[in-house]
């Protein structure tokens, strides 16, 4: 039997899925920052830094204020404190080590040169020996970046990759290598994964590939609460074909129920589990690859909140910024604020701030107290605004 579900109620499970209907931590702890990792499932890694890079922001939404260094220690820490690893699951990720079985079909098919950009499925086939012989270079001489092997090469911007840099991305596309660690310019260092990743976990037995995708779907379900086929297959990039596979199957045993929200599209789905609490009290600021937000459909239809990243806009095509956050008040997504942290006057600039139609009288100062919260986790004295709020 479908369930019907209103639109409310719909949005306030997304929101218990992703933990903000659980109050913060007094005090965001190793354990705390593990957990919401466990629940999500990911965060999203970008290597834009206009205020801080992504992946530390999911848990700073969820959590509060927390150290940092728990993610660095975690993700590219001695691998006897490893508790996550690197690998594209959405877009580029850190996941929980528990997660590597799950994805290892993916790093199969690269290794085959069955998915993956053009310009590296050539390494799979007519120039693997090229990048086997640089896999034995790392093996033999220790962790590797590309500017260790490209010396003297000028890059021109993130996406100019030399020859040995797309090697080296096949390699880890494929599993063969995986992130050692990266250096202070967020270079992404290499290794082989016997020398990062915990004996414990490459002893995992490896699911088959239809079992490691129902276990995917079934983690996306629970970190979503309520979706569409398309939002589950979405969350670690699957394709239609092996998510509906992995989705029927979940329906026949339960996992996943069918439901009906007025307006969404019909084939959506609610996690057994899913939580239904009366009421959200959050307050937060989202990354624009946050989990809750990152598929833009999705936001605007639990939400009304039509939300698109503007970095690649040029400036006089912006309509609210740079690198804008969507401010989550309550169960609503009631403004939206331009950040930059300009670390050398150690300022929190908020360079635009547009408030929503619906947002009540309490957003500007429960607005003010979350960027006031974000500029003393980010080790900055004070928020300032150039201009005035546009309404």
């Amino acid at each position: 039997m479908t369930e019907q579900i209103s639109p409310a109620l719909a949005r306030r499970i997304a929101l218990a899925a992703q933990g903000f209907a659980d109050p913060r931590p007094l005090v965001g702890q190793r354990r705390h920052l593990l957990r919401t990792i466990a629940r999500l499932g990911l965060h999203q890694i970008d290597s834009v830094n206009v205020l801080v890079r992504a992946h530390y922001l999911p848990a700073f939404s969820r959590l509060g204020p927390y150290d940092r260094a728990l993610i660095e220690e975690a993700a590219w820490g001695p691998r006897r404190a490893r508790r996550l690893f690197e690998y594209w699951a959405h877009e580029a990720s850190l996941l929980p080590l528990a997660m590597h079985p799950l994805l290892r079909w993916r790093m199969a098919l690269a290794d085959r040169g069955a998915i993956g950009w053009g310009s590296l499925r050539r390494y799979a086939v007519d120039q693997r020996a090229d990048a086997m012989a640089l896999l034995d270079r790392i093996r033999g001489e220790g962790p590797l970046a590309a500017s260790d092997v490209e010396e003297g090469r000028s890059r021109a911007g993130w996406w100019a990759w030399g020859e040995s840099k797309r090697a080296l991305e096949w390699l880890f596309w494929a599993g063969h290598v995986t992130t050692a660690t990266r250096r202070g310019s967020f270079e992404r260092v290499y290794d082989v994964p016997e020398r990062v990743i915990p004996p414990a976990v490459l002893a995992l037995p490896t699911p088959p590939p239809a079992g490691a995708q129902r276990a995917l779907i079934a983690h996306a379900a629970g970190a979503l609460g309520i979706a569409t086929t398309i939002e589950l297959r979405d969350y670690f990039r699957l394709s239609p074909e092996d998510a509906r596979a992995a989705i029927a199957t979940l329906a026949e045993e339960g996992v996943l129920l069918p439901a009906a929200v007025p307006g969404w599209p019909a084939a959506t789905w609610l996690h057994r589990d899913a939580r239904r609490p009366r009421r959200i009290a959050a307050a937060a600021l989202l990354a624009p690859f946050d989990p809750l937000i990152w598929e833009r459909a999705r936001a605007e239809r639990l939400f009304g909140f039509r939300y698109r990243i503007e970095i690649y806009t040029p400036q006089a095509r912006r309509q609210h910024g740079y690198y804008v956050l969507p401010f989550l008040l309550g169960d609503r997504l009631v403004a939206r604020v331009d950040l930059k942290a300009d670390r050398a006057a150690s300022r929190l600039i908020v360079q635009s701030l547009h408030r929503e139609p619906h947002a009540p009288d309490e957003t500007l100062p429960a607005l003010a107290d979350e960027l006031a919260t974000m500029a003393h986790w980010l080790g900055l004295e004070a928020v300032t605004m150039p201009g005035r709020p546009v309404a």
